[in-house]
């Protein structure tokens, strides 16, 4: 909801997060699962946003690999090793939950932000 609307609402001390950009991109239909690895670099792009300025990620995988291929193709490894990529297990720790991963991850991440070791900007992918 808007921040004019959560303060109506007497919400204000609830807002745990904002939405700053998205973007879309496709791939070919044999890259299923590509999408964070081509995604993530476009949206950084059109922000001014780097990798560095993020404290703390939240990347949907539906498969090992593809969670893997993304850390690579985006070169996250060291993110990874410093517990900031899929701090809480990512999308298939939560048994990846078809229809609502993305509301998942985005609540975990929001929460996760708001822990003293959280950071003050994440991403969910």
């Amino acid at each position: 909801m808007r921040r004019s609307t959560a303060k109506e609402l007497g919400l204000s001390s609830n807002i745990m997060g904002s939405f700053v950009s998205a973007v879309t991109v496709g791939c070919a239909p044999d890259e299923m699962g590509v999408g964070p690895a081509i995604a993530i670099p476009k949206l950084l792009n059109s922000t001014g946003i780097t990798k560095d300025d993020i404290q703390r990620w939240e990347i949907n995988e539906a498969f090992a690999s593809q969670a893997i291929y993304g850390l690579r193709k985006l070169d996250l490894e060291r993110a990874y090793q410093e517990n900031k990529v899929n701090p809480n297990g990512g999308a298939m720790a939560l048994e990846h939950p078809l229809g609502v991963a993305g509301a998942s991850l985005t609540s975990t991440l929001l929460h996760g932000l708001g822990r003293p070791d959280g950071g003050e900007l994440g991403g969910r992918w």
